[in-house]
Order: C-alpha cells, then sequence, then structure tokens
C-alpha cells in the first residue's frame, strides 16, 4: 500500500470514528432524555470517542477494512460498542424505545445536512480555491459517509442495527426474544451482507439521498 492509500485510510478511518461517536452519542441522549440514566451512569452520554470504542468493532475491523484489497474488505463491517438501555426505564416503552433507536441514524442524518452545508459555505467563502477545495471535498466525503452509516443501521433489519430495534416495535417482539437473536447478530449482519443485492441497494439509497442534499446546497451532481 503506497504513503497515498495509507494516509486516505486513516483520514476515512478518523471520520468514521468521529460519525459512530455522535451516533452512539444520539442513542444516550435521548435515553436520558426518555427516563432512562444507564447510559449516562456509565459514561457513554459523551462525545468522547474514548467512551464508545469497541477494540474489535471500532478498532481491528474498521481498520482492515480500509486497508486490505477490496474483495477482502467487503467482507468486514465496523462498528461501536452499543450504548446501553434499560427499557424498563423509559417513560412510554414502546414510543421511546423506537425514538432512542432512531436518534442515532437521525444524528448521522443532521450531520451529513451540517457538513455539506459547512461544505457550500467553504465554497462560498473561499471561491473554491485550492485549499477550499480540498476541505469541501472531505466534508462532502464524510457527509456521504454518514449517509452511509444512517442507511445502513435504519435499512437493514438485522439485530443489532437499528432498523431490527424498529421491527421489534412494530412486530411487538419481547426484549426477551430480541437479545436471544442479538447473540448472533455479527453472524446475521456479515451473511446479510453478502446477499445479492443487499449491499447495492445500500449504496444506491445512499447515493440518491447524497445527490438530493447536495442538489439541495446548490452542488452540481
Amino acid at each position: 500500500m503506497s504513503e497515498h492509500d495509507l494516509n486516505e485510510a486513516l483520514i476515512q478511518y478518523l471520520m468514521l470514528l468521529a460519525l459512530l461517536t455522535f451516533h452512539e452519542y444520539g442513542h444516550a441522549w435521548v435515553a436520558w432524555r426518555c427516563g432512562d440514566d444507564t447510559a449516562q451512569r456509565m459514561g457513554r452520554l459523551t462525545l468522547n470517542p474514548i467512551a464508545h470504542i469497541d477494540p474489535i468493532g471500532t478498532v481491528l475491523m474498521p481498520l482492515l477494512m480500509f486497508l486490505l484489497p477490496h474483495n477482502l474488505g467487503r467482507f468486514l463491517i465496523g462498528g461501536a460498542k452499543p450504548v446501553p438501555v434499560n427499557p424498563y426505564n423509559l417513560r412510554r416503552p414502546n414510543r421511546d424505545d423506537l425514538l432512542v433507536t432512531l436518534a442515532g441514524p437521525g444524528m448521522n442524518l443532521v450531520l451529513a445536512i451540517l457538513l455539506v452545508g459547512l461544505a457550500r459555505i467553504t465554497e462560498v467563502l473561499t471561491g473554491y480555491g485550492p485549499g477550499g477545495e480540498v476541505v469541501c471535498e472531505r466534508l462532502k466525503q464524510m457527509a456521504e459517509l454518514s449517509l452511509w452509516l444512517c442507511c445502513f443501521n435504519l435499512l437493514l433489519p438485522v439485530p443489532p442495527l437499528d432498523g431490527s430495534r424498529v421491527l421489534r416495535v412494530i412486530l411487538g417482539i419481547s426484549h426477551e426474544a430480541y437479545a436471544r437473536f442479538t447473540q448472533y447478530g455479527f453472524i446475521l449482519v456479515i451473511v446479510a451482507l453478502q446477499i445479492p443485492g443487499v449491499v447495492l441497494t445500500l449504496w444506491k439509497v445512499t447515493e440518491t439521498i447524497n445527490d438530493l442534499l447536495l442538489r439541495g446546497f446548490g452542488f452540481p451532481t
């Protein structure tokens, strides 16, 4: 791997780490607002990435995903340490559980909008000069990655991803039954990603939303 590729992988990893941190913070903050202080008591109501790092999911897997050749890296996934939520502390269990679940992807969507908006401001202020162009493109790259995290977590209804938690509420599955499924979550996600068309569909949805967002802020697509 060239020095350029190594630097690019490191930049993408730092972007992912920041976005995962905001994602988990979103879960923790909404849970706290809805009456469950479990995450707060465990030090997870913070934007300090160290509190959300999982040695395997947040460090090893993403780095391998970025560093390995695409045909190998595509089999790997990354994620942060899930925020602990006690559903029995929530004031209105089903509604609040849904709000807590949607808070993570929602945070990624909001971040994507803010990042593209900041890219537009950068373009206007710098006239898209050499320095401004680099910053602008990095902001748009991070916005697209944030949208990917949103779509990946929400549209793939496989435990322990957020989409499966939404499905749990809709179908009325008990927390105990859902917990049994999450024991095999890592394997289930890996298997789901190997189903033909799954990754392509997720990227198509991500790109469609990204294009709409870029056009909304006046960027060509």
